[in-house]
């Protein structure tokens, strides 16, 4: 390229050397302060790539300044800073880099775990007050306890790893890692109430959702060991705070460590009152490695989105050489991979990513991987993409097969995601796009056909056909403020097997779902949610 045809990257905050080294010179580089709104908005109009960590707000205004621009790289792994939806809109690719902090996250869970064992904090305090206390702090040993690991992802596998090494006995909680798989990691797998009664010591590592927020709570600090330290290096919102303070406060338990809170920035919290909390202000990813693993990682992805080509780590609109035929099917497969993961409940032994119709004459290896990012999405901490999903199906044991055929006899192209649990039970969900407008409609669930839009909140249940029923779902759900935005009811035969299939305007709530589920005397009940 010569210097006047060069794309112009735009550096809005500083990153390492080598993220620089890895963008190569065929760039024109360029650099402002992206925490000042008027220099970010007068640098970015003849950008065609943009490099931030978490002081530079990219949204829709920025955006809006940048009619060339291409790709927003976030030197990091939250995009609390990016407007992705808006960035999608425009069509400008959001890429980030999902695993450059996995090893310092993990260190400092231990790093945490240590400081509480040992009242390092206010001894510290203590000390530097001019203060000898040595009797005061006296800790406890991590060498031959209980350590429960609450999510066993990169990260929990890789704290679990470390305190092995220390001589603990490890135990984790994870619905979606098969027991096996845990056992050749040393590590015994245990429901939540065994891990809570069990644990010395417990480090939380899932990621954040409707569904494991305030999985930590009064009732379950209740049933621990008055001796735990418990440390949450992950997510804010998993441990519930003000139940925490209670049962420190109180003596319920011995110590925390917290590196994540609820709201943040968190400079005022109760907690911060109590000697027996060590608490750092969201220093996982704060390490000079993974920071330059960060940018060299969203360099490279740079240079990838700007040639054209496929680019793994995209979080929005996937880059690369697509047929164009195959690309609308992507977000589908997705969806289809997430209603499936919440269907199953459970990681599956064997998954098929079935292919079927006219879109099969072109190559649909991306669908596999589609469905393994939208399968992975709501089970792991990390950011899933392309590269890293084949890499968590097999960390997991879950083996996985692309099955194609050119035959569809009751759609054009049908996407079918299926597969095998445990207990040798089947878990499927089919997809397909219609009209012109390539509407999104899941079309088959568990083998019942149904004709329904994959909205951001869906619910199904399985039951035994007899009348009542539909009209039970929707007192119950009227009854907790939610609107019913479809619904489809499917069965095998009359008075055999049924299914409703609801698309709902909002999240159906935990004690709604259990009142359906015991009205109808459901045999499966399960929530969806999206968002």
């Amino acid at each position: 390229m010569t210097p006047q045809t060069r794309p112009v990257v735009l550096i809005a905050e500083e990153l390492s050397p080598a993220t620089v080294e890895a963008l190569g010179p065929d760039f024109e580089i360029r650099s402002c302060d992206g925490s000042d709104r008027e220099s970010l908005l007068g640098a970015i109009g003849d950008a065609d790539a943009i490099l931030v960590r978490s002081a530079t707000k990219v949204d829709a205004e920025a955006l809006a300044a940048a009619p060339r621009l291409k790709v927003v790289a976030r030197a990091g792994v939250g995009l609390d800073n990016v407007d992705v939806k808006a960035a999608t809109q425009s069509g400008v690719m959001v890429v980030n880099a999902p695993t450059s902090n996995i090893v310092s996250a993990a260190e400092l869970a231990v790093a945490l775990m240590l400081a509480a064992a040992r009242h390092l904090s206010p001894a510290h305090a203590a000390l530097k007050n001019g203060e000898w206390k040595r009797s005061r702090y006296t800790g406890i040993e991590l060498y031959e306890k209980t350590v429960g690991i609450v999510g066993l992802g990169r990260i929990g596998v890789l704290v679990a790893q470390r305190l092995s090494a220390f001589g603990m006995s490890v135990i984790a909680y994870d619905p979606y890692v098969q027991a096996g798989r845990a056992a050749q990691m040393g590590v015994r797998l245990v429901d939540l109430d065994t891990l809570l009664a069990e644990s010395d010591f417990m480090s939380v590592h899932l990621p954040k959702t409707p569904e494991t927020a305030g999985l930590i709570g009064a009732d379950e600090l209740a049933r621990v060991k008055p001796s735990l330290v418990l440390v949450n290096a992950a997510r804010g919102g998993i441990v519930d705070e003000e139940a925490l303070y209670d049962a420190l406060k109180t003596g319920r338990i011995a110590a925390a460590g917290l590196d994540v809170f609820a709201k943040e920035p968190c400079t005022d919290s109760p907690l911060f009152e109590l000697e027996n909390v060590v608490a750092t202000p969201h220093l996982g990813a704060s390490t000079d490695e993974a920071q330059e693993k960060a940018g060299v990682a969203v360099a490279r992805s740079v240079r990838l989105a700007l040639a054209g080509e496929l680019v793994p780590d995209a979080v929005n609109v996937q880059g690369g050489v697509i047929a164009e035929d195959v690309r609308p099917g992507l977000p589908l497969t997705e969806r289809l991979g997430r209603v499936f993961t919440a269907l199953a409940g459970e990681v599956a032994q064997q998954v098929d990513v079935e292919v079927r119709g006219e879109i099969t004459e072109f190559d649909v290896k991306v669908l596999e991987l589609a469905a393994l990012k939208g399968i992975f999405h709501d089970i792991v901490e990390d950011q899933v993409s392309y590269v890293n999903a084949p890499l968590l199906a097999a960390e997991r044991g879950t083996a996985v097969r692309l099955v194609t055929d050119a035959e569809s006899p009751d759609h054009r192209n049908l996407i079918t995601i299926r597969g095998t649990l445990v207990d040798g039970s089947q878990v499927s969900v089919s997809g397909t796009l219609v009209g012109l407008s390539q509407k999104e409609r899941l079309v088959e669930v568990n083998g019942f056909a149904v004709d329904l839009e994959p909205t951001d909140h869906l619910a199904f249940f399985t039951y035994e056909d007899r009348p009542g029923v539909v009209g039970t779902v929707g007192r119950i759900l009227g009854e907790s403020a939610v609107n019913i935005a479809g619904m489809q009811v499917s069965r095998d035969e009359k008075g055999g097997a049924a299914l409703v299939a609801l698309s709902v305007d909002s999240a159906i709530p935990a004690e709604a779902l259990d009142e359906i589920a015991v009205a109808i005397d459901a045999a499966k009940v399960r929530g969806v949610n999206l968002v």
